[in-house]
């Protein structure tokens, strides 16, 4: 007698190249989801040594050596931990979680290697949930689950060799039946007030503006298309030259950079008409507390407090989206009478920076005396006349940056030309300041909203005058209109000319308000809104107790109507079925009839033993048939269509009594 195999055997069995290919598959796209998110150098490394173990497992079956598999896992942990300074955290979690994903290939030899792949694989499929959470995202990440449930559908008995296209397919039928259930896990399933595990912030995450600005550190941010505010008005939106969104105001200039310095004290503001601008503004975040405003806030909204020169400031930093409502004066002026040592510090320039510019302020009071309105224009009219160029890829600058620039390179964007316009007032004279936020944006028609994105970052300069106090000035207008008018794409010109085309730009604003409702409908349903979910039922806070009596209730009902489904589908349409049910009406004829308890296996054996000049044939359709039947979850489309041809074409010759 032979003994059964055991069960590490059968676990050991070998996979076929088909296997292995759909599984190779799945880690490259894993890989591919990732390579964001990875340094450069380890995505090529692993790419490369993903492509050679799919190359040599082609040549030759069999598992690497462990010479060589202990030195590459000692190699990825030095490299995570010299590179992150520890395998804990999400970027070095997600790049130690990939190096084992691939490492874990060169092992792979059996279906049970290939299972517990597909199972890591989908897990670490899944971590990229945790860098991003779009909407684009999420879908590449449920495409990235076909290739591993065809991995796990190519390792079932007696699978016929199907196309890449076709052996996809059923995992997205599978995904599509899914998604009810998704659904309602997602609106129902408790959510918690803090996450399991935390996920630290990325070292080099976008955040925005900075409190500290120095020319040329906004080239980032003006090449960022992502948005940074959405904002809704209760009336018709302000005109393009009145959307400067106000976030830093700073007066501290050390020669290199300017500085915010966070202050409780309050310019005061008198407005000179009545009416003002209420809008809602929809913040993406930024891991910082300022909050932009129309410029110039009146308050402060809920959770947040105005602090010196109408900056607003939130109690604790913006880690999530965040909505508020705000309110703007339209005609204002701002600190009517400054003080003394307002006015000293609206004139401080460093000692031994920039003499050329300092002799030019200082020539403009000799020349004007007391008109601060004549010099504001002249120093307005040598940037429109003075040879000065918008540029986001401006010429670097030396230690006296404000007169290599004035002087030399004259290229630039706003950084450039705020900060030497407040250097020449302070000059002449004049109390100035910096002041950082945004300008312009993209009114979305069809979704009523103006679209500010990270690109119009910004930089203006506010200088004060007589009976007038705090004045915006934007000396980056005076030499590029259409920075104000159209934009901050338009302001680059040739630069950006594929940015600028209509197509696109419609396109992409357009795909905004899907990105909109994704975010508030699927990333903002938190805690809160989901106790309120029920409120239209007459149910106010949805408690843990009723949110679960309902997802059972639901998965109950789920579940009932899929069986349900299954099953009548499975009667009404079971091509290997009815093939069976013809064959048993031809030998019925020959008076060979089914009995009710009888298996189709007895009954197509007592069939050949009545037929023996077609006791082959008999044989032949009753192992097709237990093996479509029992061998597979579905019978493959070319074996059972060979079936019932063979059942359509059976002849009866005779019957033997």
């Amino acid at each position: 007698m032979i003994a059964p195999p055991s069960r590490k055997a059968r676990s050991e069995t070998p996979i076929d190249i088909r296997s292995f290919d759909l599984l190779s598959l799945t880690t490259a796209f894993v890989l591919g989801l990732h390579a964001a998110h990875l340094p450069w150098w380890l995505d090529i490394t692993l790419a490369l040594l993903l492509g050679w173990r799919w190359w040599q497992r082609r040549q030759r079956a069999g598992r690497v050596p462990r010479w060589l598999k202990l030195p590459l896992l000692m190699l990825l942990t030095l490299a995570v931990i010299t590179y992150y300074g520890s395998i804990f955290g999400r970027e070095p979690g997600a790049a130690f979680a990939i190096g084992l994903l691939i490492l874990k290939l060169l092992e792979t030899e059996s279906a049970r290697d290939v299972r517990v792949g597909i199972g890591f694989a989908c897990f670490a499929l899944m971590t990229a949930l945790l860098f991003d959470q779009g909407l684009i995202v999420t879908v590449i990440v449920a495409l990235g689950l076909l290739p591993a449930l065809a991995t796990l559908r190519a390792l079932e008995p007696a699978q016929t060799p199907m196309t890449l296209r076709r052996s996809l397919l059923p995992g997205l039928g599978l995904l599509a039946a899914a998604l009810p259930l998704a659904l309602l896990a997602f609106l129902l399933v408790p959510r918690l007030s803090s996450p399991l595990w935390g996920a630290p912030s990325p070292r080099e995450a976008r955040t925005g503006l900075s409190d500290r600005m120095s020319p040329g550190n906004f080239t980032d941010l003006l090449t960022d298309d992502r948005p940074a505010l959405r904002v809704s008005f209760g009336g018709t939106p302000p005109p393009p030259d009145q959307r400067y969104f106000r976030a830093y105001v700073m007066w501290d200039y050390d020669g290199t950079n300017w500085n915010y310095v966070d202050l409780v004290y309050r310019a005061p503001v008198e407005l000179l008409t009545s009416h003002t601008i209420k809008y809602q503004i929809s913040m993406e975040p930024t891991h910082q507390r300022v909050l932009p405003m129309l410029d110039v806030p009146v308050d402060a909204p809920e959770g947040a407090r105005l602090r010196q020169d109408h900056v607003v400031m939130a109690d604790r930093p913006v880690n999530d989206p965040l909505t508020y409502t705000a309110q703007s004066a339209v005609q204002y002026r701002l600190q009517p009478e400054l003080g003394i040592q307002a006015r000293q510090r609206g004139l401080s320039l460093p000692v031994g920076f920039n003499p050329r510019a300092l002799a030019l302020g200082r020539e403009w009071r000799q020349r004007y005396g007391n008109d601060d309105a004549a010099i504001v224009q002249t120093a307005l009219a040598l940037f429109h006349d003075g040879g000065f160029s918008y540029t986001l890829s401006p010429a670097p600058l030396g230690r006296d940056a404000m007169d290599d620039f004035l002087f030399n390179t004259r290229e630039g964007f706003c950084e450039h030309y705020s900060s030497a316009f407040t250097v020449l007032m302070r000059a002449a004279g004049i109390p100035a300041r910096v002041v950082t936020g945004y300008q312009g944006g993209y009114w979305n028609q069809v979704g009523d909203y103006l679209l500010v994105r990270y690109s119009d970052a910004h930089a203006w300069s506010e200088v004060w005058l007589a009976g007038r106090g705090w004045v915006r000035v934007d000396p980056t207008a005076a030499v590029r209109p259409e920075r104000v008018s159209l934009g901050a794409a338009a302001a680059a010109g040739e630069q950006l000319a594929w940015y600028r085309n209509d197509w696109l730009q419609g396109l992409r604003n357009h795909w905004d308000i899907v990105n909109r409702w994704w975010g508030e409908g699927v990333i903002g349903f938190d805690a809160v809104r989901q106790r309120g979910l029920l409120t239209p039922f007459g149910i106010r806070d949805a408690d843990t107790k009723t949110l679960g009596a309902l997802l059972a209730i639901g998965s109950v009902l789920f579940i009932a109507i899929g069986l349900g489904w299954a099953l009548l589908r499975r009667q009404a349409r079971d091509p290997l079925r009815a093939a069976l049910r013809e064959l048993e009406r031809k030998l019925a004829r020959r008076g060979v009839v089914r009995r009710p308890s009888e298996g189709p296996q007895h009954y197509l054996s007592r069939a050949a033993r009545a037929l023996p000049g077609q006791r082959d044939e008999l044989a032949m359709l009753m192992r097709c048939y237990l093996e479509l039947r029992y061998a597979h979850d579905e019978p493959p489309p070319e074996s059972l269509r060979d079936f019932q041809r063979a059942a359509r074409d059976f002849r009866v010759v005779r019957v033997v009594k």
